[in-house]
């Protein structure tokens, strides 16, 4: 009965630690995604100026 409340215990705390990295993936790549917004954003404008010339 003692072994299976630590294995219940040690599942539980698994699980959290899984969601905390997911956590932190999905927001890496939020960053990302927002990096390569503004990246684009920058080139169109760099473009847009040199049209000018």
């Amino acid at each position: 009965m003692y072994t299976g409340f630590l294995s219940r215990i040690a599942i539980v705390i698994a699980i959290i630690g899984l969601a905390g990295g997911c956590a932190n993936t999905i927001r890496g790549v939020g960053q990302d995604t927002a990096n390569v917004v503004d990246a684009t954003q920058q080139a169109g404008q760099n473009v847009g100026g040199a049209a000018e010339y």
